[in-house]
């Protein structure tokens, strides 16, 4: 039960004395009855029996001082330590050799003063407001704790001068000691503490000899002058041993010899090893000094001076050991130095690179070993992986090519995959005669700087490689085509960033001829070229060239490209007379923008490449006239989507012209495009009397009765996919809802329930069964008739022959067009049209038209 007020101790319990410089730490053993652990900043761990005032075991392991202490929970001999040399270790009591902390001359001063201040008085007074008071608590006057309070703050001050003199020379714990401010800051109040302290001495056991009272003093000089001039003298007096270890300096060597063994165990227990380093230094025992230097860590540069005069192999065997030290301490550039001291130049370098200094790594053998050292090629390497994994790129490409790897210093610029890194790797790959390289990096810059429409960047990416001709042509092609569509008013200017002269001039020539105008003024491609310029090798170049699938998600830019690629090889087939293949790369071209959803830009493209509106008629120019022979399906194919984008003119003009309103837009004519031959489409003409116009086109290659069956077919297909799809997921939302039903009722009633859900469930079920079997038949009897199709029908498909002929049925009003192409356009929508926007259109076109219902 504690007091109310707190009680004040003035006497100490136990008093444990050794350790000589504050303690850090303690801790009670879990295991034994009044048992403590300390650490000390005297760098030394001591284990105390509390109860007995005595010390069990002292650990002496750490370099510097202690920090933090604590015992194992489960081994009753284990404890742990940790210190400034930044590391935790475990050590057994038992198995210690010291078990006492270390003493030092501080230490045996301060026990002297402690015995001297027994003989004063114990009993002080304290000045308080002028007067003396005595001080009691609990009724006694507080003399003793106020002793031990001063005896603790003298031996505080001595404490620092004790850690700071018995810290080895060169050791981490002296350079952070000495790095921290003195005690003279603490003390400003008193100028004498400023004073320079002495050091430490080397033969501290003699000195103190000599520090005793007069009578024994004068007593030595009496017995060194036996020892010295008598034959007899006195008995057990050994100078340099013993009570007589002083008179050792002033005897013989082997008396000198003596004195300085007893030094060294002196200082060995006290930690102090460089005073035993320099001992043994001075009794010519180099090769002892060096050898406990080695073992203790602190070797420095003075004694690796002094090194040699051992010889040459307790030399070499010390650098060695300094190297090792060095490394431990992370100044691998010094130890590095040093092994080149004792010519290990390989070493050196291994050291250098193991800790990823390679750039000194390198310098280190370039300065000193051949050019074509294979070590320096593997360093060049090795650093290069290490640049290119932390992601610097242009100093790897650098050590690539100092390591003669001219294809990996491309490949590794290259992979930032922006302009200027392909540009560079690209012209790197040239100089370095990688041609294959060199020609693939400067095509995909260029294909990157088309891209943004910089044509006079990527022309000149390629003009240094004269194997990319062909794609000099693309790009060529590209361009002329992106500015015919800027001037058309279907791309914004703002999408051609730079372009050549010759792409700016106006020609009333179609584009296929101005095409090959250009070719031959600017690229000298004609009909005569040869080698690996002529017509046959480009057009074999230019189809290595792979373009992705046709998709809606492109962006448009990427669509002008591909485009293009296609449109070039069949400009390069008709300079070949190839006309089969002038046709279907001329097909693909259409079909590219086409299947990309750009309405607009297909119907521009179409105007320019036929004018007239027949495919067959490719160039007036050079008389070109093209035989469908070779390529009947893909030619019908294209001279319908000429004709399509042509009916569409003629509906947009005509019903311009009727309503009295503008041009539309280009987002108009998309939505136009993709909702015609539905009511909204219908609405749009003005049925108002005017003069018929005959169409410039032969609408009748645009009601393809096999064309209207295989896209009847298509359709009913999709729609009975979304009907089975949309079952499904109704069936499935039925499932889910049941099942939470379910999961809320409880007892006979959720039992009731259950049942009838479940009866509903099975004729809901059956009712399912029933459509999604009729359904499914029907999907097997549409593919079907989609197998017996030939491929030809389903490889080259024209435009929406429904949508056709409903708007051919709106241009009879005001243009016109004859009654057989009326009829059969009648006739395609009764067969074929079955989905209801068709149905709802037609219907309606007759009734307010006049046209019989049948």
């Amino acid at each position: 039960n504690p007091p109310e007020s707190p009680v004040l101790l003035t006497e100490p319990y136990r008093r444990l004395c050794g350790h000589t410089a504050k303690i850090t730490s303690m801790a009670w053993s879990p295991h034994h009855s009044g048992r403590l652990v300390t650490a000390s900043y005297d760098g030394t761990a001591q284990v105390w029996d509390v109860l007995e005032e005595a010390a069990i075991s002292n650990y002496r392991g750490h370099t510097g001082y202690l920090l933090c202490v604590d015992w194992s929970p489960v081994d009753p001999d284990v404890i742990w330590t940790g210190g400034k040399d930044f590391t935790v270790q475990e050590w057994k009591v038992s198995e210690q050799e010291f078990t006492k902390p270390p003493k030092g001359k501080k230490m045996v001063l301060l026990q002297e003063k402690k015995v001297g201040s027994k003989q004063k008085k114990k009993s002080k007074t304290v000045s308080v407001s002028g007067g003396v008071v005595e001080q009691k608590i609990n009724g006694e006057p507080v003399t003793e704790g106020r002793k031990v309070m001063t005896e603790q703050g003298l031996s505080a001050e001595d404490e620092e001068e004790e850690v700071r003199l018995t810290n080895s020379l060169g050791s981490p714990a002296a350079v952070e000691m000495q790095r921290k401010p003195t005690c003279a800051a603490k003390c400003k109040d008193k100028p004498d503490l400023l004073k320079k302290k002495k050091p430490r001495s080397m033969l501290p056991l003699s000195t103190s000899m000599d520090h005793r009272p007069k009578e024994e003093l004068l007593q030595d000089c009496v017995t060194l002058a036996s020892v010295r001039h008598s034959d007899a003298p006195p008995a057990g007096c050994v100078p340099g041993r013993g009570d007589y270890i002083h008179l050792g300096l002033f005897h013989d060597r082997e008396a000198l010899y003596r004195m300085f063994e007893a030094e060294e165990e002196s200082h060995v227990e006290a930690g102090h090893y460089d005073s035993v380093v320099y001992l043994r230094l001075w009794s010519g025992d180099l090769q002892g000094a060096l050898q406990l230097a080695t073992e203790r860590g602190e070797l420095n540069d003075h004694l690796l001076s002094i090194a040699p005069m051992a010889g040459f192999e307790v030399w070499s065997r010390t650098v060695e050991a300094f190297v090792k030290q060095l490394s431990l301490q992370e100044q691998f550039l010094k130890a590095a130095s040093h092994l080149l001291s004792i010519n290990r130049l390989y070493e050196a370098v291994d050291l250098l690179r193991s800790n990823k200094l390679h750039r000194e790594a390198i310098a280190l053998v370039k300065a000193r070993l051949p050019a074509d050292e294979p070590l320096l090629k593997d360093l060049y390497t090795c650093w290069a992986a290490v640049l290119e994994k932390d992601g610097h790129l242009s100093a790897a490409a650098k050590c690539y090519l100092a390591a003669g790897c001219s294809f990996d210093a491309a490949k590794v610029i290259a992979r930032k995959n922006d302009v200027p890194s392909l540009r560079t790797a690209a012209d790197l790959a040239r100089i370095s005669r990688e041609e294959v390289l060199a020609q693939s990096l400067a095509l995909r810059c260029a294909k990157d700087l088309a891209a943004a429409h910089d044509w006079v960047g990527a022309q000149e990416v390629l003009n240094s490689q004269s194997p990319l001709l062909a794609h000099r042509l693309h790009l060529c092609v590209a361009e002329l085509l992106a500015v015919t569509l800027v001037d058309s008013g279907v791309f914004s200017s703002a999408s051609c960033v730079s372009g050549h002269s010759w792409a700016m001039l106006k020609s009333s020539n179609t584009i296929q001829d101005r095409i090959r105008d250009i070719w031959e003024e600017e690229f000298h491609v004609c009909l005569n070229s040869a080698g690996d310029w002529s017509i046959e090798a480009l057009l074999q170049e230019l189809k290595s060239v792979d373009t992705p699938a046709r998709s809606g998600s492109i962006p448009p830019r990427q669509v002008l490209l591909y485009s293009s690629v296609h449109l070039t090889r069949s400009l390069l087939s008709w300079l070949l007379n190839d006309d089969g293949q002038l046709i279907t790369e001329l097909w693909q071209a259409v079909a590219w923008l086409r299947d990309a959803g750009h309405f607009s830009i297909s119907a521009v493209f179409c105007r320019l490449l036929f004018p007239e509106g027949d495919v067959s008629v490719f160039s007036r120019k050079h008389s070109k006239t093209l035989q469908h022979s070779k390529a009947e399906a893909e030619a019908s194919s294209l001279q319908a989507f000429v004709c399509y984008h042509r009916l569409y003119e003629c509906w947009w003009r005509d019903s311009a012209v009727q309503t009295g309103t503008g041009s539309c837009s280009e987002d108009e004519l998309n939505d136009e495009a993709q909702t015609a031959g539905t009511l909204e489409l219908e609405e749009r003409v003005c049925l108002t009397s005017g003069t018929s116009k005959e169409l410039d086109f032969e609408p009748s290659v645009l009601l393809s009765e096999p064309h209207a069956a295989c896209q009847a077919t298509q359709k009913s297909v999709r729609e009975i996919q979304e009907r089975l799809s949309a079952m499904v997921l109704q069936h499935s939302q039925v499932q889910v809802g049941q099942l939470d039903s379910g999961n809320k009722q409880d007892g006979s009633l959720a039992q009731t329930t259950s049942l009838d859900q479940q009866e509903a469930t099975e004729v809901e079920q059956c009712a399912v069964e029933e459509t999604f079997l009729s359904l499914s038949s029907k999907m097997s009897k549409f593919q079907e008739e989609l197998a017996n199709i030939p491929n030809s029908i389903k490889m080259f498909p024209r435009p929406d022959v429904m949508e056709c002929c409903l708007v051919l049925l709106h241009l009879s009003k005001f243009s016109s067009i004859s009654d057989v192409v009326q009829q059969q356009a009648k006739h395609l929508l009764r067969k074929y049209g079955r989905s209801p926007p068709v149905l709802k259109a037609f219907q309606g076109f007759l009734t307010r038209s006049g046209f019989p219902a049948d």
